[in-house]
């Protein structure tokens, strides 16, 4: 059985990808966890899901100060990767490819600072940020394969670091959410990161105060390095537990992301999974994976999104159809689906290296 040393952190959604990807793959399956420790919810869904955590200690790179505790990072996880006898290493942080490892790398573009920035800020990168897209392009290039979760998202780091072939696409899978007997919400909902500059939090606050129906906010208002928001309009809970989330879902509020920026979008997924009708965003990524299945609106119109929502909230008939559509579309993106398309490329990784030896 093929070993893989696969590194992940607790602070977004490249935790549910790992752990998904891990009970899914063949292969058996070690998580380096980077940055803020797990907590005992994520700890307990790893152990569920059979995976072996490994706490680093190893900080995250964007949320390091600088490129030295990066690279020795990568130096540590080449060294791990060494002590566990790995056959490849998938690193979910790709910057750390630049360690010279043994084995052969794959590395997966989530998103980055180079490519959020320019996202979320339209402007050059702040020169006292540089050495951290410098790391990643350089890791990037260093990596025997590179992935990104959507063609868009591919086609985006392949612009702006310059990689000499686009990364190949895999698209994200999700287990569906366990949902109860709920009754429905006549509302909207969003989920995600909410200090995140590039989901665009301002411009859901705009819409909730033109809606006559709730808007409510899950997530994050701080961010680990000290960002925050205060939504004015957005009944924001702040974080929840997952099986607080899936009660949400499960009373099918219309579910909105006015994302700027998004490599995949799981939190999408997942409202789609239960049926909910999606308003999104009009970004390639959006349009990628929801064609045809989501309503559209042009990114950071307040008004544009309030209409979006308050039609559908108008329309009984509608709003059921258009979360049907949501879920049978949701259904192409499964975890054994990933992982059968990331097996793929792990042995084609395996098979370059050996060749090249």
């Amino acid at each position: 059985m093929m070993r893989v040393l696969m590194t992940t952190d607790a602070v977004g959604g490249v935790w549910q990808y790992s752990l998904e990807l891990a009970a899914a793959s063949e292969a058996r399956m070690v998580l380096a966890v980077l940055g803020p420790a797990p907590d005992p919810e994520q700890r307990a869904a790893a152990e569920a899901a059979g995976v072996t955590l490994v706490d680093t200690g190893l900080p995250l790179d964007w949320l390091s100060h600088g490129p030295q505790p990066v690279l020795a990072a990568a130096d540590a996880m080449a060294r791990l990767a060494r002590d566990m006898a790995a056959d490849l290493v998938h690193l979910n942080a790709p910057a750390l490819a630049v360690a010279r490892f043994d084995q052969p790398v794959v590395a997966v573009n989530h998103g980055c600072l180079g490519t959020w920035w320019e996202a979320a800020r339209g402007a050059a990168l702040d020169p006292a940020l540089a050495w951290l897209p410098d790391l990643v392009g350089q890791g990037l290039r260093a990596a025997d394969r590179v992935v990104a979760p959507t063609r868009a998202y591919a086609e985006a780091t392949g612009r702006r670091y310059g990689l000499p072939l686009v990364p190949v696409a895999v698209h994200n899978g999700r287990t569906p959410m366990p949902l109860p007997k709920a009754r429905p919400f006549h509302g909207a909902l969003t989920v995600g990161r909410l200090w995140d500059e590039a989901k665009d939090t301002a411009t859901l606050d705009a819409a909730a105060a033109l809606l006559d129906a709730p808007l409510v906010a899950i997530g994050a208002t701080r961010a680990p390095h000290g960002a925050a928001v205060t939504p004015a309009h957005l009944q924001a809970t702040g974080p929840l537990p997952a099986e607080i989330i899936g009660h949400w879902l499960a009373r099918r509020p219309v579910f909105v992301s006015a994302a700027r920026f998004e490599p995949f979008g799981l939190a999408v997924l997942e409202a789609a999974q239960a049926g909910c009708p999606l308003v999104l965003s009009d970004i390639p990524t959006f349009r990628e994976l929801w064609d045809g299945a989501a309503t559209f609106v042009a990114p950071g119109d307040a008004g544009g999104f309030a209409e979006a929502v308050g039609s559908l909230l108008a329309d009984p008939a509608c709003r059921a159809a258009q979360g049907q559509a949501a879920r049978l579309r949701a259904a192409l993106y499964t975890p054994a689906a990933t992982a059968a398309a990331m097996a793929e490329i792990y042995r084609d990784a395996l098979s370059i290296r050996t060749q090249a030896a």
